[in-house]
């Protein structure tokens, strides 16, 4: 595998420092949490080697949000980065095919790359609402095509894929002989009821998330795969206990301690964010420079310049920053124009998340 790093990791907050970001509106998830804001003390944990596919009780945990899904459906990995790149490294090789939606989170796209494999992408368009076209999606398969990958909600835009657009995904999946991959990582944060766990379709489908983003705590590295095929269930085991054997005693001890708390913790964190999409839907309306497509559940939303602003589209970004002390995701990161950029509104204060759009009116002043 060739390895490249990925400008939304070299770019991103925490390797160019925060202290020199005023209003960061690039981060993709919710306020991080502290241990104690959560309740969560530790026991004398004993550090041994942890179950291989996760402790009990939290895949069970897991598993209790699918109709149907048992704990041992479910694999914990380190994050849903973990889970994605065991997915891509078990399935694809140089002589397969996959099918991903684009604009997308960035290891979607890369891990295939390292690998060697064959990708066809399928465009989101803007004016299309950056709905998915399963026709084009069917259009793309191949005889050697081993996996579909989509996100719902969608990263960047928080565009959700209805119900029946992913079962019918499934269903194409099935009658092709392929997989189906789809990042749920931002299920937990749908506006709106969202559609049936994914894997829960059919032993074809794989649903990937973690508690990074919904929860704020991605500093324990807790994601997770879900499949009801139980070879591939395997095959993705084995892939783990080549990469790391088995999980961190600590990491599973919160996760399960942040899950048992999830009717608590998710309530009040989805009512702010429909307020903070509110203001946002605010703004927008009087900003007429920018025009978007209003997300349906994430933190995220991914507005586009109508007409490149004074100096040009890099000279913007710059100045956003340097001169403004906001940071938003340009769209560079998801191998989109610089017209676009990835707004988070979940992890800013709300006072933050204000003085961040009004730093982005001034910096379209020129």
């Amino acid at each position: 595998m060739r390895y490249v790093r990925m400008p939304i990791e070299v770019e991103s907050p925490e390797e160019y420092g925060y202290a020199r970001i005023r209003w960061n509106l690039s981060e993709s998830s919710v306020a991080d949490r502290r241990l104690s804001e959560l309740g969560i003390t530790f026991p004398d944990l004993t550090l041994l080697y942890t179950e291989h596919r996760g402790a009990t009780r939290l895949r069970e945990l897991i598993a209790a949000d699918g109709p149907g899904l048992t704990a041992d459906d479910v694999l914990v990995t380190g994050g849903a980065a973990g889970a994605l790149f065991i997915i891509a490294t078990a399935l694809l090789g140089a002589g397969d095919h996959l099918v991903v939606i684009r604009p997308n989170y960035a290891t979607n796209l890369e891990t295939p790359r390292a690998i060697g494999c064959e990708i066809s992408f399928v465009d989101l368009a803007f004016e299309d609402g950056f709905r998915v076209d399963v026709d084009r999606v069917a259009a793309a398969i191949r005889p050697n095509t081993r996996l579909i990958s989509v996100t719902n909600p969608h990263n960047p835009t928080g565009v959700m894929l209805g119900e029946a657009e992913l079962r019918r995904l499934a269903d194409l999946a099935a009658a092709r002989g392929c997989r189906l991959l789809v990042d749920e990582t931002y299920r937990d944060l749908s506006f709106d009821p969202p559609p049936p766990l994914a894997a829960s379709l059919g032993p074809q489908v794989i649903s990937v998330s973690s508690l990074s983003k919904a929860y704020g705590v991605p500093g324990i590295r807790i994601g997770w795969l879900i499949t009801t095929d139980p070879a591939l269930q395997t095959l993705f085991l084995a892939a783990k206990e080549q990469i790391a054997i088995c999980g961190s005693v600590l990491d599973e001890h919160v996760a399960e301690a942040v899950l048992e708390q999830r009717s608590r913790i998710l309530p009040p964190i989805l009512s702010e964010m429909r307020t903070r999409l509110a203001l946002i839907e605010d703004w927008m309306s009087t900003e007429q420079r920018l025009e978007w497509v209003k997300p349906s559940g994430g933190v995220v939303c991914f507005p586009r310049l109508r007409a490149e602003p004074s100096g040009g589209l890099e000279a913007f970004h710059q100045r956003l920053l340097d001169v403004h002390g906001a940071y938003v995701g340009p769209g560079h990161w998801f191998e989109m124009s610089d017209r676009f950029f990835r707004l988070g509104y979940g992890w800013p204060t709300r006072e933050d998340l204000e003085g961040g759009l009004k730093a982005i009116s001034a910096a379209l002043d020129g």
